[in-house]
């Protein structure tokens, strides 16, 4: 097909082109589709799709999709290559203006988290520190920003972000979201609903700003965003794709323009937490009192002490308080954990 040979050279997908040239400087492509959607491959790992001016875009809204900003979590990565695709093939129509974005190729290619520096932590404009300067992962995460701004000044409907993931630990609760903190913001029916038609259950309330993707789309640019977790890190090739259909058919029914489908009997209302602490590695002899194997979700009564340093030794109080997200093997200054409870 014309539109593979245009965006992706001799490759035969968006994810083959993108692990083949993982740091390669390339110049815009374009492809336009047989339906008139037009495809431009704004970066490497970077499409830009957008449909003819005259179809309908029922949801009023764009979107854009992210995954890869961790590079060994592959399984969002192989969703997105997926639907890329489908479209290409004309499998279904494009309904809505729509920025796809695989983070962190170089990374991708390495199966690490991250090469130099963690990607999710270098937004917000946290790329321009000088402990990051001339990194290429601060130089990508400018990119993004640009990218999207760009994006967002071009397409003013209701624009929402989905940032996948999957998570380093294994979890008691696979699948979750987490809704960056902007003040007096209260998530909308309508993302509770596609988080439920996505299979995702579970909703965290972050109670601060940050330089992850997701709270840098939501502050920056009003989007209704969402770094959302899907399951446990696997190489390439070792996913079980099933686990992620639900995903797959709640964004291909948004790309479509559809209206939602009923809520199932499984997926009817979330489960709310809110974050009351975040842990930071503050370098004073921090010390983390949470096994290294512990799981995602797992609960601490009250009187358990979490972490401690020269001067502070943080201790749950009244009532019990679970942990997402712990590892103590953090620079100082990033995040060891969050601690959540639930609303």
């Amino acid at each position: 097909m014309a539109a593979y040979q245009d965006l992706f050279e001799s490759n035969i997908d968006w994810l083959t082109h993108t692990l083949a040239k993982p740091s390669a400087d390339l110049p815009n492509a374009k492809a336009a589709l047989s339906d008139e959607t037009l495809i431009s491959r704004e970066s490497i790992g970077v499409l830009r799709c957008t449909p003819p001016a005259s179809r309908a875009n029922p949801n009023q809204e764009a979107l854009i999709v992210s995954a890869g900003i961790h590079g060994n979590e592959t399984a969002p990565i192989e969703v997105l290559n997926a639907l890329v695709s489908e479209l290409l093939n004309g499998e279904w129509q494009l309904a809505c203006p729509l920025l796809l974005i695989l983070g962190n190729p170089p990374a991708m290619v390495a199966g690490e988290r991250f090469v130099d520096a963690n990607l999710n932590r270098l937004f917000s404009g946290a790329h321009r520190k000088p402990a990051y300067a001339g990194l290429p992962e601060a130089a990508r995460a400018r990119f993004l920003e640009e990218t999207c701004y760009e994006f967002a000044r071009a397409h003013p409907q209701a624009l929402s972000h989905y940032d996948l993931h999957t998570a380093i630990r294994p979890s008691q609760r696979e699948k979750f979201a987490l809704y960056p903190f902007v003040e007096g913001r209260q998530v909308p029916e309508a993302q509770s609903n596609f988080l439920l038609e996505a299979e995702v259950s579970i909703l965290l309330l972050q109670h601060k700003a940050g330089t992850t993707f997701a709270s840098f789309s939501s502050s920056a640019l009003n989007a209704q965003s969402f770094t959302v977790e899907l399951g446990k890190v696997k190489p390439f090739g070792e996913n079980d794709l099933a686990r992620f259909e639900g995903v797959k058919r709640a964004l291909r029914r948004r790309l479509r323009g559809e209206t939602a489908p009923a809520k199932t009997l499984r997926f009817k209302q979330l489960t709310v937490f809110e974050v009351v602490h975040e842990i930071l590695n503050t370098g004073k002899n921090f010390r983390f009192h949470v096994p290294d194997d512990v799981a995602n979700f797992t609960e601490y009564p009250p009187g358990t002490i979490i972490w401690e340093d020269d001067d502070i030794c943080y201790r749950v109080e009244h009532s019990p308080q679970a942990i997402v997200f712990p590892n103590r093997d953090v620079p100082v200054g990033q995040r060891a954990g969050l601690l959540i409870r639930a609303l």
